[in-house]
């Protein structure tokens, strides 16, 4: 586990220095969920840096919240399906880094564009279903934020995967209770996400989304209950801004980029482990 966070430590870094370059991005979310993209990119999911856009005999992730897509950026680079130099264009004119993930764009990795909320839920099911029916024992995973969850479109694609037995599935939600315009329990009460999912048809898991130990555990728990006749989800209870203390927790870092003297606070308090770019 400590190689895996020493790895979330250096993506942290990434995050910060991409949003800060450009002046633009969310940092917030991104440092929140960089343990369980670590995680799942560096241990738990099958995949290939090459990159074929079908996936054949690969695990898929769907970013459906993409406006993390610093973390998702990091961590592709830091695995190798681009150099981690091109971190460096995050935003900018003619970048292959937009500021939500663009498939126009040919980044290897991204296999669908994101950023309109509630939409990558219903793509993430049909990847499931197209690896069922290729006769392919891989799994999709998701990612998805609690405010995200106000979009009706991700409770019909929720009733549709229980429905049609979707087991190949496992969706993580990022259970921060922060959203842009503030705490999820003040823009739209969102009450216990596990027993809606729970009433919903689906198995149900909770974890420690910044505990390195409990994200792998809980990912790998969650592969051990695929193909018993229900989608997975799991809700992941983490800290907006998490590594960065005065960015913890508050709203106010969802989508606001750090100054000279705040990205330097910032970086003293997360180690370099791989180098930056």
């Amino acid at each position: 586990m400590a190689e895996l966070k020493a790895i979330a430590s250096q993506v942290r870094r990434d995050i910060v220095r991409m949003v800060h370059g450009v002046s633009s991005g969310h940092p917030g979310g991104s440092l929140g969920c960089a343990d369980f993209l670590t995680a799942l990119y560096f241990k738990v999911m099958k995949h290939d840096p090459a990159f074929n856009m079908d996936a054949p005999g690969e695990d898929v992730f769907v970013l459906s919240n993409g406006h993390i897509s610093p973390v998702f950026y990091s961590v592709l680079a830091r695995s190798g399906y681009f150099d981690i130099k091109e971190l460096a264009t995050f935003r900018k004119l003619n970048s292959r880094l937009q500021g939500h993930p663009a498939t126009h764009e040919h980044l290897p990795g991204v296999r669908i564009a994101s950023g309109s909320l509630g939409q990558g839920m219903s793509v993430a099911i049909g990847a499931a279903l197209t690896k069922r029916m290729n006769g392919e024992s891989n799994l999709v995973f998701s990612l998805h934020g609690d405010g995200e969850l106000d979009e009706g479109q991700i409770w019909e694609a929720v009733m549709f995967a229980a429905h049609h037995k979707v087991d190949n599935l496992i969706s993580t939600i990022d259970w921060n209770g922060q959203q842009i315009d503030g705490p999820t329990e003040k823009v739209m009460s969102l009450g216990n996400i596990t027993e809606k999912f729970n009433a919903f048809g689906w198995t149900t898991l909770e974890m420690d989304g910044n505990d390195m130990d409990d994200v792998v555990a809980t990912l790998e728990k969650a592969k051990s209950l695929t193909s018993q006749g229900k989608p997975i989800a799991i809700m992941m209870r983490t800290a907006m801004g998490k590594g960065v203390d005065f960015m913890e927790g508050t709203h106010e870092w969802h989508g606001i980029a750090p100054n000279d003297e705040q990205l330097a606070k910032a970086l003293a308090q997360l180690p370099e482990t791989l180098g930056d770019y």
